[in-house]
């Protein structure tokens, strides 16, 4: 393996990490209606647990609801108690074969909640972007100790690779804070 190899698995570990934290945050309510708030209930389909989205058109009604359509008939009761149970706080509703699942206003308390939640998820991602930096370093010290690098390599790789997780840890601090802003806008 080379220094330029290392340096791109390096930088693409990190921007999976980005994209991971992403989805992660998007499993966090904020005061609006989301679909992908849903993405984690898991409804019993034939004796299988599956995802909503794969028994049922989820989209938005209005910027406060989720609609649920269900593809079966028999499906809309289990999917309203899967809704219910799940620890996301929702009280969904029948009507006819479509399911609403309006999203409460949170309170002031619970929203400082969730910052201090999306804060901690923003400094576990950017500790992964850091393993991965001392994983790449290490890497090149490999190198340069079984002299297929120089010195100098290692110095301008660690410099560079340094440079590439300051910039992933600069878009980890913006979606932190652009996700604690949707959640105290009220």
């Amino acid at each position: 393996m080379s220094v330029a190899e290392i340096k791109n698995i390096a930088e693409t570990k990190m921007d999976q990490s980005i994209e991971a934290f992403k989805h992660n945050l998007t499993k966090i309510r904020t005061g609006r209606a989301n679909p992908a708030i849903l993405d984690t209930v898991h409804v019993d389909y034939y004796g299988s647990l599956v995802p909503i989205s794969q028994v049922a058109n989820v989209s938005l009604l209005d910027s406060r609801t989720v609609s649920v359509q269900p593809w079966e008939k028999g499906m809309g009761a289990k999917i309203e108690k899967a809704i219910r149970d799940s620890d996301l706080g929702l009280n969904p509703s029948s009507m006819g074969d479509l399911i609403r699942v309006p999203m409460p206003p949170m309170s002031e308390e619970r929203r400082k909640e969730l910052t201090k939640l999306v804060r901690n998820e923003g400094e576990g991602a950017k500790v992964a972007v850091r393993n991965l930096r001392r994983d790449a370093n290490e890497g090149v010290k490999k190198l340069v100790k079984d002299k297929l690098a120089s010195e100098d390599d290692q110095k301008r790789c660690e410099t560079d690779i340094q440079k590439v997780t300051d910039r992933h840890i600069g878009a980890i601090d913006q979606l932190v804070a652009a996700k604690e802003h949707d959640i105290m806008a009220v």
